[in-house]
């Protein structure tokens, strides 16, 4: 252990001779700076996707387990006879924390979004909806549908399960997408630092010829370039977190209703991005080790 922080106090505290054969400055300097703070950028937004979506799964399964609607389809005459069997029948039931039939008002508002709001209620026909609101244990679905049809012929149960199971499955989906999607950044960032390395291995070939003619072993020279890529990837990716956190912040509240206005982080989920800059210092570090090392035996 204790010689593994020598190694990182070494890599951090430099050596200004071996960094001689690092340009400071220059494109593989700006490249790599830039590439690692886009990348980072990116990288809070596919974290924010992931975390949004596990959230949005989560609530989707704790709403709609515990919710149901009762739908009555009866003769104008025949309608408050059905929906007060209907509660009563569901007032009985086991696992049915309580039951209610919804006005004209609210079916108006379920409506809404799908018909505008100038949708003439008053001359459509229809069904009666009863909301269902469980207890933890849950009710018998099929026990449930039994006395309903026994009792309330017009009522049909949805205790939507046929909507439940796609909605989770596609927020699972949309949140392994967001994983693949960070997995995906990390490798482009490993092989544009590996590019940027290479380049800097060749425009210094000279220099490191006139080393290797002084004593100096590829391990010697290769510190040197880890180092400097490292170093430049970690505050290049530092830079693009802090922007990426900030953009989040901007973006709407998720109260204001919306998948997109929930994207985000929530309590210590927003500690979450400060994994990316050190994740990724250490691809730079293990990519730019792999191709120096690697050229340096080609130059050989």
């Amino acid at each position: 252990m204790k010689d593994r922080f020598v190694q990182l106090w070494a890599l951090l505290q430099g050596d200004r001779h071996a960094d001689r054969a690092v340009p400071p400055t220059g494109f593989t300097a700006r490249l790599t700076v830039f590439t690692a703070g886009a990348m980072a950028f990116l990288a809070v937004f596919a974290l924010a996707l992931s975390v949004a979506t596990g959230r949005l799964a989560d609530r989707w399964a704790a709403e709609l387990a515990q919710t149901s609607t009762l739908r009555i389809s009866a003769p104008v005459g025949e309608v408050d006879a059905q929906v007060t069997a209907a509660l009563r029948v569901l007032e009985t039931t086991p696992g049915v924390g309580s039951a209610r039939s919804l006005t004209e008002e609210e079916e108006r508002a379920l409506l809404e979004p799908w018909f505008g709001p100038d949708l003439p209620v008053d001359s459509l026909r229809l069904p009666q909806l009863i909301e269902i609101v469980e207890t933890g244990d849950g009710y018998d679905a099929s026990g449930l549908r039994a006395r309903l049809q026994a009792e309330v012929p017009g009522a049909v149960l949805d205790d939507h399960t046929r909507w439940r199971a796609p909605l989770i499955d596609a927020a699972t989906r949309l949140r392994t997408l967001g994983w693949i999607a960070l997995l995906l950044i990390g490798g482009a960032v490993a092989a544009m630092i590996t590019l940027a390395a290479q380049s800097a291995l060749s425009a210094n070939a000279q220099v490191i010829r006139v080393m290797r003619l002084v004593g100096a072993r590829d391990a010697y020279i290769a510190r040197a370039f880890v180092r400097r890529f490292t170093l430049r990837a970690g505050a290049g990716a530092l830079i693009g977190t802090a922007l990426g956190l900030l953009a989040v912040a901007l973006m709407p509240d998720g109260d204001t209703g919306g998948f997109l206005t929930g994207l985000g982080f929530s309590g210590t989920g927003w500690l979450l991005p400060l994994l990316i800059p050190p994740l990724a210092a250490a691809v730079a570090f293990f990519a730019t080790r792999a191709a120096a090392l690697r050229t340096l035996r080609s130059q050989a």
